[in-house]
């Protein structure tokens, strides 16, 4: 079996004037503790750069994920705030309803009485007060309207009508000159449009749930 080629190697060269064009590096065969000292410390040195260019390496792709996770996840942060907006709204909106309808059960004549207040000056001219209610408020606001303050010193006529058609504790201030009329559904859901309307306008770029989680910490 025949060896495998060896590639030729060149010891010393000679050029035409027989002078030493070039001659191969001798191996050196023995140290001075001072030159081991100095293999050691530079050797040393060479393996605590390659160490820390492997770190800074290392730093730089883990920094590269990181950043490339947050601009993953912010937009789903987004998206989960927002829900908790849209969420804290309709239980706001249901804790408001639940309230004014307990109130509304409580006080029916409130609202009336508040209309009556606010239009004071309209009223006190007119001929005549017409007032639709449902029928279950008609007997009751008959009293209270004899009773209360603000038609005490009315002149005209006031006269209640009980119409199916209303909603509950809605009613209609007919004066002549002028109407008003209060429905709370129609006004709850007024309510409800308006705020569903600003949580869409405001979308995914409204402002964070946290006060100050985009500023800077003061020094």
């Amino acid at each position: 079996m025949s060896e495998a080629p060896r590639k030729f190697s060149f010891d010393t060269v000679f050029d035409a004037a027989g002078e030493v064009a070039y001659a191969p590096p001798r191996t050196k065969r023995s140290y001075t503790a001072e030159e081991v000292e100095e293999i050691r410390r530079r050797a040393g040195a060479e393996g605590e750069a390659t160490a820390l260019a492997s770190v800074a390496a290392q730093q730089q792709q883990a920094l590269a994920e990181i950043a490339a996770a947050c601009a993953l996840a912010l937009p789903k942060l987004a998206e989960v705030a927002h829900n908790h907006r849209q969420g804290a709204a309709a239980l706001a909106l249901a804790c408001a309803k639940g309230i004014a309808g307990a109130a509304l059960e409580r006080f029916p004549e409130a609202p009336l009485q508040a209309a009556l207040a606010a239009l004071a000056q309209e009223i006190e001219a007119a001929p005549r007060l017409t007032v639709s209610v449902e029928p279950e408020l008609a007997d009751g606001l008959r009293r209270i309207l004899e009773e209360s303050p603000q038609t005490a010193a009315y002149a005209g006529v006031i006269q209640v009508r009980a119409e199916a058609g209303l909603g509950a504790h809605a009613f209609t201030l007919d004066f002549g000159d002028g109407q008003a009329a209060f429905d709370p559904q129609a006004a709850a859901a007024r309510v409800t449009d308006v705020l569903t309307a600003a949580l869409a306008a405001e979308g995914l770029h409204a402002e964070p749930l946290i006060p100050g989680a985009q500023s800077e910490p003061e020094s």
